[in-house]
């Protein structure tokens, strides 16, 4: 048989996001792989621990928590962060690739959890195809609920317009390049939709299908202020933050929206 890894999207935050897929692979796992990523962010492993304990038939599995090396900063040359993050993969799938051959039978069976779903915007199936390379494994991915539909379902949105596309993209990507029709912007720790004309709409989302949910909805120019005060705010008092929104371009307008200056 040799060993497997299931790779396991556990959704976006509340465990009754779990799919009976990834219960079932839940109860063939016999050890949890977790990143360390510090004291700030112990709550993303217990979360996991959690989901775990309320899912899992028989325990007798184990967590084995592993150092995430520290990503240098990558500046504002779209080169430097991609350079910047192939440099963290490599030194992440090393310490996969042990990890997996220490602490796996030959016929173990591990898990990795993956936030939301492990194909938008997670760097987990990437690391664990090249870690599958360096060492003999096989795996398999169980989908997941993203943030995505987490962020729609609770403002009770359609994702996109009748007939019209919707781009999913990061901070960065909207600064660069403006905003078209319907965009989900994720991975931004700089509040770029204030860089968006103030009648852009915006539905914003931070720790999606927890007890700590925070939702703000409205036109940038008025609730931009209050999501960027809200998410200083939560970010100091729980170490850490994930969010995500969707912004809509003004009823009508076809062209691109080039970014504004935000001061």
């Amino acid at each position: 048989m040799g060993r497997h890894i299931h790779l396991i999207g556990i959704g976006a935050g509340d465990p009754e996001y779990v799919t009976v897929q990834a219960i079932e692979a839940l109860n063939d796992t016999q050890v949890f792989f977790a990143m360390d990523k510090g004291e700030a962010k112990r709550d993303l492993v217990g979360l996991r621990r959690e989901i775990c304990a309320r899912f899992i038939r028989r325990p007798g599995y184990r967590f084995v928590e592993l150092p995430d090396p520290k990503r240098a900063n990558p500046g504002n040359r779209q080169a430097d962060y991609r350079d910047a993050v192939s440099d963290w993969h490599a030194a992440r799938t090393r310490i996969w690739a042990s990890a997996i051959t220490t602490e796996l039978g030959p016929d173990g069976v591990g898990a990795f959890l993956a936030w939301g779903d492990p194909s938008l915007y997670d760097s987990t199936l990437r690391i664990l195809e090249a870690a599958a390379a360096a060492v003999e494994f096989t795996f398999d991915v169980i989908p997941g609920i993203t943030a995505v539909q987490a962020l729609t379902a609770r403002h009770r949105i359609p994702l996109n317009d009748v007939g019209e596309p919707v781009l999913i993209t990061t901070g960065r990507q909207l600064r660069a390049h403006g905003l078209t029709g319907s965009a989900v912007v994720m991975l931004d720790a700089d509040c770029s939709f204030a860089t968006c004309p103030p009648d852009t709409r915006i539905w914003w989302g931070a720790y999606l299908g927890t007890d700590d949910e925070l939702l703000v909805a409205g036109r940038v120019g008025e609730a931009g202020p209050r999501i960027e005060a809200l998410r200083a705010e939560a970010r100091a008092r729980h170490g850490w933050i994930m969010d995500t929104y969707l912004l809509r371009a003004p009823f009508g307008s076809m062209d691109t929206m080039r970014p504004r200056s935000a001061n």
